[in-house]
């Protein structure tokens, strides 16, 4: 969780690069341990296809998380990609003829319920946007009302440095990008 957490901060930046970085960053450290610890490295063929099956299962994975962290939050990104396990036993039952348990029908249906309570949630008041300033692709809506400088793209979705101002306002959200905040009134 603290790692979700720590990584929803960065979520306006690229997530190709966190990813990227974070891939890297984990990588070395864990090729040094293995190494220190006198593993041997694998042949050629073995590394290509562990490369590919991290870049497909690790790099795009992660890619696709920091984007719903953007736009729902630490809390209901866990939860959905919580979800994953439920999906791989559901394919074990449907394609292997795996047994279906209490056990399994019961933490479906609690997650089943989780899912419906997050997906059924209405979050809406008055709110405060303080100024900021980032980068991340967006297009032209009630929290990004800005100009474009010279050599900014025009083209919808894009991507460049921008600036929020002071916004007060009042719309359905979850604690995405935009919505960060305690739960004060606005005034």
């Amino acid at each position: 969780m603290l790692d979700n957490n720590l990584t929803r901060k960065l979520s306006s930046s690229d997530p190709v690069q966190i990813a990227m970085l974070k891939g890297l960053v984990a990588g070395a450290i864990n090729l040094t341990l293995a190494l220190w610890l006198g593993a041997l490295l694998p042949s050629v063929g073995v590394v290509v296809t562990i490369a590919c099956l991290g870049f497909l299962g690790y790099g795009v994975g992660l890619v696709l998380f920091v984007l719903v962290l953007r736009h729902l939050g630490t809390a209901r990104t866990g939860a959905y990609f919580s979800l994953a396990p439920f999906v791989g036993a559901v394919l074990a039952v449907a394609v292997l003829g795996e047994p279906v348990s209490l056990q399994l029908l019961v933490a479906g249906g609690l997650m089943g319920l989780g899912l419906w309570l997050h997906l059924a949630e209405r979050h809406e008041h008055d709110h405060i946007r303080e100024p900021m300033e980032h980068e991340h692709r967006h297009t032209h809506d009630a929290h990004h009302l800005h100009k474009h400088a010279a050599g900014d793209p025009s083209d919808e979705p894009h991507t460049h440095w921008h600036q929020h101002v002071r916004l007060v306002h009042r719309h359905p959200h979850y604690p995405d990008l935009h919505h960060r905040h305690g739960h004060r009134h606005a005034s």
